[in-house]
């Protein structure tokens, strides 16, 4: 049976007035372009770049919350200023912050230029992960699947030993390293950019010695240790937003409203790791599909991803072969969502995500290459 979705926002013909506190809108880029439209756009004061990249919007979503309701109201570019400035100088502040950091170039990451998106292939050094539980628990054949993906396109290896699928069985920290170390060394030296998917900070402190660039972790450095691991390695990190814990975090997820209520919780941890003294441009952040959401709330969020922009960090989209994809579809097995997954990425790409987290790397590979040729051409 196909799940029906709906809209995370209800629709105003023009945005309110009077907010009380600033701090209480957020802006979704929308009408988003490419090619030379975007230039136009810009160069004509009618657009601003998305993350100083090859897209730029020329609408953008004004949003609030009020009464239990989500409201936003869609508004030329070209307009924002003005509406800005006439809700008084908190506002006109406010909203210059945002469209500065929406707009912002993204510096390297984990020493990577963000000049284009990016491919991260994964590889789950497990018995029991969701799609390729036991295809990698074998460290040899984990390594020899790993350049297989680099040389097919994966910017970046990203090595688990712990699965996080809702139910997956508790591993210890020792397991875990014997899992993911030989191979993370193994790839790192053979200079492949390496990250290391957990949320233990021992693992993530041998991983980074055994040549990891990046920590993923799927509690936002949460756990104990991980944001002091995080800043003494000096790893670029990945934050992603989950509801609960891997266990239970399907059994009833609720939300007021999934991508502000998500926005607001990477909002919170990207502050957690400045003051801990890991830096902004340190940090990409992921919205956690299929983490803690059921189907509508998963769409909801992809249907608002290029509000995540306003953090001023990079974002990773990681949807591959997602049951969301088997929710909104006909409950297809996870080796048979490709096609749903290519889909959720070109959402993605056009949403301005700089990586893409895949299991199908030369798919994914050939997919983008595809959209960036058109996008180029527009």
């Amino acid at each position: 049976m196909i799940t029906p979705v709906k809209s995370a926002f209800r629709r105003s013909p023009a945005p309110k007035r009077g907010f009380v506190r600033a701090e209480d809108v957020y802006l979704l880029p929308a009408g988003i372009v490419g090619g030379e439209p975007a230039a136009a756009a810009v160069i004509g004061g009618q657009g601003w770049p998305l993350a100083d990249g090859a897209l730029a919007f020329t609408s953008v979503g004004i949003v609030w919350r009020e009464d239990e309701t989500c409201w936003v109201a869609l508004q030329p570019f070209a307009d924002l200023a003005d509406w800005a400035e006439n809700e008084g100088d908190d506002m006109a502040r406010h909203v210059g912050r945002w469209v500065r950091r929406l707009g912002a170039k993204r510096p390297d990451w984990a020493g990577l230029p963000q000049d284009r998106p990016r491919l991260m292939g994964i590889v789950n050094v497990t018995p029991d992960s969701f799609s390729d539980g036991g295809r990698n628990l074998a460290a040899d054949t984990a390594i020899a699947n790993a350049l297989v993906m680099a040389a097919a396109g994966a910017d970046i290896i990203d090595v688990g030993g712990e699965s996080t699928r809702p139910g997956a069985a508790l591993v210890s920290v020792e397991e875990e390293m014997s899992r993911v170390l030989p191979v993370v060394r193994a790839l790192a030296e053979r200079g492949l950019t390496v990250s290391v998917d957990t949320r233990h900070a021992p693992v993530m402190r041998a991983a980074v010695q055994a040549g990891a660039k990046i920590i993923n972790d799927v509690t936002a450095l949460e756990g104990a240790g991980a944001l002091e691991v995080a800043a003494e390695t000096g790893a670029a990190v990945i934050l992603m937003h989950m509801q609960g814990q891997p266990q239970t975090m399907q059994a009833n997820p609720r939300y007021d409203c999934a991508p502000l209520d998500v926005y607001d919780y990477l909002a919170s941890r990207v502050a957690a790791c400045e003051a801990a003294g890991i830096e902004r441009h340190r940090v990409m952040v992921d919205p956690g599909i299929g983490f803690g959401k059921n189907a509508s709330h998963n769409a909801q969020i992809l249907g608002a991803l290029p509000l995540l922009h306003g953090l001023g960090c990079p974002v990773l989209l990681a949807a591959s072969r997602k049951s969301f994809i088997a929710h909104v579809s006909h409950d297809e097995p996870a080796d048979q969502r490709l096609a749903g997954t290519l889909a959720v990425h070109h959402m993605g790409l056009d949403a301005g995500c700089q990586l893409l987290r895949v299991h199908d790397v030369a798919h994914a590979a050939q997919a983008l290459a595809v959209w960036r040729a058109v996008s180029a051409a527009r």
